[in-house]
């Protein structure tokens, strides 16, 4: 009987699927980096007592991508697109959020979405499998319009709202703890393109877009919070939470492009596992698999061992 899926299988089966190439990383292959600022506002000192929380403004780093693992993937395609913020804390250390456009993820465990991914593997029998897929996971079904609605080519990279998938507990200065879900929004609002505009547009438009928009002034969201209920599950990132309260717990100026990152043999990994004093991860076993494969996958792209830098997973 075979065990479970490895980090390894997870990046075959995304390779499988097309487009990812040697070099690049596994998912949100192409991306641009940009710098900021996050200031917290006082209920997030009332919810955590993380140190990014406490009020002053921190930098931040902040990564847009689009979510294929093809580096090469024009922009106005349809697709997934995430943002990632890594948070400079005042002793050097960094906490990482991971979000993207999609509410929910497509499976409750790895091996469910390593499943997907094999069946979605291109090919005269891939309807088949799909299908099968389809009828032995029944839940994803429910799902199909939220993913598809993720999937709207956005007309700005700064005009989408971003989603967390995992649940985080939040540790407040009393020891009192609740478990939250992560929400990036636009103060711009929402703006999409529809199909024929996305194909009209240049390769590179989102970058482009947000360049031209950068000269403006701060491109800004607002951080908030979504507080788990009591029938709402903390280890599965499939799951619709009940609640539709929102908290903000701190808003998020972009102030330009980064210039330093990522040259020669510098990596920048974004791992939503990279928690600090004040958040904890849940039990989701999705959550814990992403931190695994995010080692395999820099190990895979550039021969580097992530080693102590690698949160426990």
């Amino acid at each position: 009987m075979a065990g479970p899926v490895t980090p390894d299988d997870a990046i075959a089966a995304i390779r499988g699927t097309g487009g990812a190439q040697p070099g690049y990383r596994a998912l949100h292959a192409k991306g641009t980096l940009y710098r900021g600022t996050f200031t917290a506002t006082p209920e997030a000192q009332r919810l955590s007592r993380a140190r990014h929380l406490d009020g002053s403004t921190v930098p931040t780093l902040i990564r847009f991508s689009n979510g294929s693992g093809n580096p090469t993937q024009p922009d106005g395609a349809p697709g997934v697109r995430g943002m990632a913020v890594k948070f400079t804390l005042p002793d050097g250390s960094t906490t990482d959020v991971s979000t993207q456009t999609a509410r929910l993820f497509v499976s409750s465990t790895p091996d469910g979405f390593v499943d997907l991914l094999r069946a979605m593997r291109p090919g005269p029998t891939a309807p088949i499998r799909m299908a099968g897929y389809l009828l032995t996971h029944p839940a994803l079904f429910g799902a199909l319009p939220i993913l598809r609605a993720a999937n709207r080519i956005p007309a700005s990279y700064g005009t989408v709202e971003y989603h967390g998938l995992h649940a985080f507990r939040w540790v407040d200065a009393d020891g009192g703890a609740r478990f939250v879900r992560y929400h990036l929004w636009p103060a711009a609002g929402e703006q999409f393109l529809s199909g024929s505009a996305g194909r009209a547009t240049g390769h590179d438009f989102l970058t482009e877009e947000f360049s031209t928009r950068l000269r403006s002034g701060p491109v800004r969201f607002e951080f908030r919070v979504q507080i788990a209920g009591p029938g709402d599950s903390t280890v599965d990132p499939s799951a619709r939470w009940a609640g539709t309260g929102y908290t903000t717990v701190g808003t998020l100026d972009i102030t330009g492009p980064d210039t330093e990152r990522e040259h020669g043999d510098d990596i920048v990994v974004f791992d939503p596992m990279r928690v600090t004093d004040g958040i904890e991860p849940s039990a989701d076993p999705v959550l814990r698999f992403r931190s695994q494969t995010y080692s395999a996958s820099v190990k895979l792209r550039t021969g580097v061992d992530r080693g102590p830098t690698a949160p426990p997973a």
